[in-house]
């Protein structure tokens, strides 16, 4: 038997229940299916609308949600790993039509499923997590783009939730001039400076439609707050920058022009931590586990029990939940 939160009905919160895992998880995760004993998952926004019942992340009942899972293999049919490997998987639908994290067993199939670097623990991996993956990967693709730190300030949103926290931290070791937007900027100004920001703003300052071309300010940006807001930072953004979008906090909205691409080349790119390849989770975890400063994310992580993961659930969808949260099935 196992302990599991579990999203039984439809716009109904989810709920901790003990599941036969053998029964829970029959048919699932394919003929090269693997076993893992959970040691850690972790509390992202998509997981508090799954927690709370609100709609638009789980897709099938009854289902554990949990987008993130760190854990060791007990069995596995797949050749590409083994009983007593450490692993690490985050999206892949994980929460949403696979069952999740949050539980002391899972079973997964392998398609994402990598073997977690040596030089981050099982619990520190839980605290990077899909919003920690994320920032890599949006930090990546500025990288890509030729987004240098030489090229001028980067702008991230939602600076002192999960994404935003980890992002910063990224940028600043690779050199990069930092501005973070909070909208909490009295209050979490010594946090985000703490991580590598150069300068804080007032969310506000980028909350209400602007014109569709603004005074240039930012060579790049990672937004995780979507409709005004990233219409404005577009209309910012220097020519030849380039904006990566990886949520939609505020609005799925985007209530913007073709000006900054057309007048100031702009790119809008985006940040997919659930269908990512596994060639690309391998590049974003090597340098997770190269660049990023594991005692400043130790400083930005808390640890929560299943029973307690529920009752933060209405916490993170108020924005009330700083930095990340790992999720210890076994607590």
């Amino acid at each position: 038997m196992a302990q599991a939160i579990v999203s039984t009905l439809k716009g109904e919160p989810a709920t901790l229940l003990e599941i036969d895992e053998d029964e829970f998880f029959e048919g699932t995760g394919g003929e090269e299916a693997v076993d893992v004993e959970v040691l850690y998952s972790s509390l992202n926004y998509k997981d508090g609308l799954a927690l709370a019942g609100r709609p638009g992340v789980v897709r099938e009942w009854p289902l554990v949600p949990g987008i993130d899972l760190v854990g060791r293999v007990s069995a596995s049919r797949s050749p590409r790993l083994s009983a007593g490997d450490l692993v690490v998987l985050n999206g892949d639908g994980l929460g949403e039509f696979r069952h999740g994290g949050f539980a002391t067993r899972a079973r997964v199939r392998p398609d994402a499923l990598l073997h977690l670097p040596e030089a981050i623990s099982p619990w520190r991996a839980a605290a990077i997590g899909t919003a920690g993956f994320t920032a890599m990967l949006a930090v990546l693709a500025l990288e890509d783009a030729r987004v240098t730190p030489d090229d001028g300030e980067v702008l991230v949103t939602g600076a002192a939730g999960g994404v935003g926290s980890v992002a910063i931290s990224l940028l600043a070791g690779r050199g990069y001039r930092v501005v973070a937007s909070t909208g909490r900027a009295e209050e979490q100004g010594g946090y985000l400076e703490g991580l590598g920001a150069t300068r804080v703003i007032d969310r506000a300052s980028l909350g209400e439609p602007g014109r569709p071309l603004q005074s240039q300010a930012w060579a790049g940006a990672i937004d995780s707050v979507g409709g005004a807001a990233l219409a404005n930072i577009l209309a910012q953004t220097l020519y030849g920058g380039t904006v990566v979008a990886c949520g939609l906090a505020a609005s799925a909205d985007l209530p913007t022009t073709v000006m900054p691409f057309i007048l100031r080349s702009v790119t809008l790119t985006g940040a997919n931590s659930v269908e990512a390849p596994l060639t690309l989770r391998q590049r974003a975890w090597h340098d997770l586990a190269t660049e990023l400063d594991l005692e400043a994310l130790d400083g930005m992580t808390t640890t929560l029990g299943l029973a307690e993961t529920l009752d933060a659930a209405p916490r993170i969808l108020a924005g009330q939940v700083r930095g990340r949260t790992v999720v210890d099935p076994n607590r």
